[in-house]
């Protein structure tokens, strides 16, 4: 019996040590996505904050702060294209902000309420394009 023990705490220190290793290298790989993306911001390249924006989120880690601020940047992006009339790169930025969590998900979804504020904008801006671009943001 001693021995069943000793091997069940085994498997279970092992499996902990995995899971966190697996965060850690997770979260990292977020940090390095999101500083892509900030450097791609201040440099005024919106298309790789956009992929750096967006590859942040995909390395979704639970309590992350990175995941928000990636998704209101993207928001923003997004939002400012549209205030300038560029309706085409408004869409890559709000179809990048719902793809990401939607390539998140695992036992849930995660960013569900950005789901659904970029399902209202991206339909919002493609009636706008069929009728003819005419769009107040």
């Amino acid at each position: 019996m001693e021995k069943v023990t000793t091997i069940t705490v085994n498997i279970i220190v092992v499996a902990l040590v995995c899971l966190v290793l697996i965060w850690a290298n997770t979260y990292y790989r977020q940090r390095v996505q999101f500083q892509k993306g900030e450097a791609a911001l201040k440099s005024a390249d919106y298309i790789a904050a956009i992929a750096g924006y967006e590859s942040a989120i995909h390395m979704y880690t639970p309590g992350s702060s990175m995941v928000d601020e990636s998704a209101q940047k993207l928001w923003a992006i997004g939002a400012a294209f549209e205030r300038g009339g560029d309706l085409q790169r408004a869409l890559i930025a709000y179809r990048s902000l719902r793809s990401s969590f939607y390539a998140a998900r695992g036992l849930y979804t995660p960013g569900q309420q950005w789901i659904a504020r970029c399902d209202r904008k991206i339909a919002e801006l493609l009636n706008a394009q069929a009728m003819g671009g005419q769009h107040r943001p």
